[in-house]
């Protein structure tokens, strides 16, 4: 097959998907596939060119990948030095050559590649793309909205409140809530912005990082707790996945540093509680329509008690990524799973 595996774009979690494309788009030339890996917002050339038999050229034409830094990238900077300065998300021949392959791999990560206008887009365009449409995409992007979701279908959820710049509660005593909480941006991934806040200096410096990333908030109860995620895919469960930072939470370095975290899969938990979490993983892809794959991130506390934190629509393929290790528990290596994805995906345009 000729596939474009899309990647970077306007993110906080631009290097992280750099990096997902960079796995995906090896994967797939293993299995025999001509697969490009392309900027979404830097496209490809900024001169005419033509496109014809490009596909052959892959390896040579793909987005050359550096890694994962330490802190989120500059955006601006990123804004800055695209030649053409277009106020599209869409780089030059992004369209076009989204539009000749036989399937987008969509490696892109939070803000226009989760939230669904990229998916809009490519349906207006009649370009097929793996992962869930854009509902469910923008849906599962909004924290806020989505717990509603899970409350309403009696998946269990830390109680949290949801605020937006204009009509912000600077004094923690007004939110309802108890300390200690958690402070995040509404739809934002790879825990950018997320703070563990003890006391009210504490809650303001919170609201403060939050709001740098996006104009809305979330402020939850802290569960005091193991983590845990579970990756679904065509809505039958992957095995349950733990994740034990070294030190402070699952945050941005200790997600893509190595040897930051524990990761055990599958995970040591009774038969009982492994089948809940799967339940309320698949219970979330029906709640949100999540049609393809997903991941469920969750907490377990002391008295076992499950709370479901958010889906991802588009979860990490880097080398350190829960759902690989999900998959490979069952013996599914990474280009099989690739390709798996693809395959799950197409069904939507049989």
């Amino acid at each position: 097959m000729n596939i474009v595996v899309l990647a970077g774009g306007l993110s906080a979690e631009r290097d992280v998907s750099f990096v997902t494309g960079k796995n995906v788009a090896d994967a797939l030339r293993e299995k025999g596939h001509k697969a490009i890996l392309l900027d979404v917002f830097m496209g490809y050339s900024d001169k005419p060119e033509e496109l014809t038999g490009i596909f052959e050229r892959s390896e040579e034409v793909s987005a050359a990948v550096s890694g994962i830094s330490q802190e989120a990238p500059d955006l601006e900077t990123v804004r800055k030095s695209r030649k053409d300065q277009s106020k599209s998300l869409f780089g030059p021949n992004v369209i076009e050559l989204c539009r000749m392959a036989d399937i987008v791999f969509m490696a892109l990560h939070g803000a226009n590649g989760e939230d669904g206008r990229i998916q809009a887009a490519f349906d207006l365009y009649g370009i097929k793309y793996t992962g869930t449409g854009y509902l469910s995409s923008a849906v599962a992007m909004d924290k806020g909205l989505s717990k509603r979701l899970f409350l309403a279908n009696q998946i269990p959820t830390p109680k949290s409140v949801s605020m937006d710049r204009t009509a912000c509660q600077w004094e923690f005593s007004e939110t309802g809530l108890t300390l200690p909480c958690v402070v995040k941006p509404c739809c934002g991934g790879s825990s950018i912005g997320v703070s563990i806040v003890r006391d009210e200096k504490e809650y303001q410096q919170a609201l403060k990082e939050a709001f740098r990333w996006e104009e809305k908030v979330i402020i939850e109860s802290y569960v005091k707790g193991r983590e845990f995620s579970v990756g679904v895919m065509d809505f039958q469960a992957l095995p349950v996945i733990e994740i034990a930072p070294l030190e402070g939470f699952y945050d941005y370095k200790n997600k893509y540093a190595a040897g930051s975290a524990v990761e055990t899969c599958p995970a040591q938990l009774s038969p009982s509680i492994t089948e809940k979490m799967q339940h309320y993983a698949v219970e979330v892809a029906k709640a949100l329509g999540l049609e393809t794959y997903a991941r469920m991130d969750f907490l377990l506390d002391e008295q076992e008690n499950i709370y479901c934190l958010e889906a991802n629509t588009l979860p990490g393929m880097t080398p350190m990524s829960l759902l690989p290790q999900e998959a490979q528990a069952v013996g599914m290596d990474f280009p099989k799973l690739c390709e798996e994805i693809i395959r799950i995906s197409l069904k939507k345009y049989a």
